[in-house]
């Protein structure tokens, strides 16, 4: 069956999957979503012998119909190679009967590498099919993991060049100098004063912005984008659940046909749709655990039916969950308005004009499989350190969140529960130890706290984190949110 892509915001002509990875956003600023979820065609009691490389082509291969299986296992091949230092890609972990899937293998130690190893790949094939002539422009924001994920997959390809705004002050030490050390002739990362949100909705605008597109055009480039409004990183994160479930199976603990719950720590709700989309493919997953952090914009959505981001931003312990416009939640909301894009444009008006949006009864009752919690950030150290002692894991903050919510929620059900570990520990270091022992670790320096974790963990440094330890800072560009169209115009001489 071949699938194609449309706007979650009009009726507009479809299009290719390869042609939706390249253009990231549709014109009238929706999102492409397949209009079909494919089922998966391969037995559920075939998962577990399969490898990560060979799940990710039965997976891809459903979305990705224009692509051919050797451009797909081509991508697949670049992708997930000896960059991640664990030959399984994403190993499952139980600690006290819950199972961490461990996403932060990767070159940059987060769960992004799953999705920003191959999108260049997606990228450049897609270019090839496509007969683009333009130098592709990725223009992102990030919360902190993106930004150097996607600067790591992009740096150096061949007609690409990306540029990357995040906040200035609202992504850890680690993160930021991960982002600013970074080499490569095309790479380009700028701080905004502003927040997350500022940062994403000065990318859309920049998208959305005609006048723009036909300008960058004249100078021979072209707009895309790495976060995961591009189709092209959301594929790729179903992969996973489905490799999980194959796992579960592989290590005894469920048969094919058992349900499992998954907890997933959210802020743009890329990462739980991609679980959602696994569901909806015939994975038997009962629920998903919704966790957020105290910016919890989602959690009351899922409460009340009402999606209202007029409330005071928090800078937290996790701050790639740092959210208050989860922009992947359009493509739920469109799922569930009935595949009505009036209705879905309507809505998102609304959020963009009011602030705020609440969806009808008849929606939320689509919901049923969705469960919200979140954690304070009390609670999110205590789950850090309770693992510590009780479980010999240490894990990062954005995991601790999940983890508070499935000891909250979702554990008394006895289904086996996967919880999406997103970040290694050393991208926190200091939450992290501070959440271990406050007092002890206080006055050391963010490379100590890296000596002192792998003195505690037993865990290799990985090396995302020894080449950053000495490297110097390659960019340095600040701007005000409202800056941000002139910044990018200056870096691409327009």
């Amino acid at each position: 069956m071949s699938i194609m892509y449309k706007s979650t915001r009009s009726n507009s002509d479809k299009v290719t999957a390869s042609q939706a990875i390249l253009k990231g956003l549709a014109e009238d600023g929706g999102l492409f979503v397949p209009d079909a979820v494919p089922m998966l065609d391969i037995p559920l009691d075939r998962l577990p012998s399969l490898t990560y490389q060979e799940t990710a082509y039965e997976v891809m291969k459903l979305f990705l119909t224009d692509f051919t299986e050797e451009e797909l296992k081509a991508c697949i091949r670049g992708a997930y190679d000896d960059k991640f230092d664990t030959e399984e890609i994403a190993p499952l972990v139980k600690k006290d009967g819950a199972f961490y899937l461990e996403l932060f293998h990767g070159r940059t130690i987060a769960f992004k590498d799953m999705a920003l190893s191959i999108l260049p790949y997606l990228m450049t094939t897609s270019a090839k099919k496509n007969g683009v002539k333009n130098e592709i422009v990725i223009l992102t924001a990030t919360s902190g993991d993106t930004g150097k994920a996607a600067l790591a997959g992009f740096a150096d390809v061949p007609g690409t060049s990306i540029i990357v705004f995040y906040p200035k002050d609202g992504v850890s030490p680690i993160q930021e100098k991960q982002m600013l050390t970074q080499k490569g002739d095309n790479t380009n990362v700028v701080g905004i004063i502003g927040n997350f949100d500022d940062a994403q909705t000065g990318v859309k605008k920049m998208f959305g912005s005609a006048e723009l597109a036909e300008r960058m055009d004249e100078k021979g480039y072209q707009f895309s984008s790495a976060n995961s409004i591009n189709i092209g990183r959301l594929v790729p994160q179903i992969v996973y659940y489905v490799w999980s479930y194959g796992q579960l199976m592989k290590q005894g603990e469920i048969k094919a046909g058992d349900k499992i719950n998954v907890v997933v720590p959210t802020g743009n709700f890329g990462n739980i749709l991609a679980a959602y989309y696994a569901r909806n493919m015939g994975v038997p997953i009962e629920t998903l655990y919704c966790a957020s952090n105290e910016n919890k914009v989602l959690f009351d959505f899922f409460e009340t039916g009402k999606y209202d981001r007029k409330r005071e931003f928090i800078l937290t312990s996790s701050p790639s969950m740092d959210i208050l416009i989860s922009s992947n939640l359009e493509r739920l909301i469109y799922r569930i308005a009935g595949e009505d894009a009036d209705k879905t444009k309507t809505l998102m008006d609304a959020l963009a004009d009011q602030g705020e949006y609440e969806i009808t009864s008849e929606m939320k009752e689509e919901l049923s499989c969705f469960v919200g919690g979140y954690a304070t950030e009390e609670q999110t150290a205590g789950m850090i350190r309770k693992m510590y002692q009780t479980a010999d894991y240490i894990m990062d903050t954005h995991t601790a969140v999940a983890a508070h919510v499935y000891y909250e929620k979702a554990r008394e059900s006895g289904v086996p529960t996967v919880i999406a570990s997103t970040a290694s520990p050393y991208k926190f270091t200091r939450s992290v130890t501070d959440s271990i022992d406050k007092e002890k670790y206080d006055k050391m320096g963010d490379f100590e706290l890296v000596d002192e974790l792998n003195r505690l963990s037993g865990v290799k440094i990985p090396a995302a984190i020894e080449e950053i330890r000495t490297a110097p800072v390659l960019h340095d560009t600040v701007c005000d949110k409202s800056e941000m169209q002139k910044t990018v115009e200056k870096i691409l001489g327009l």
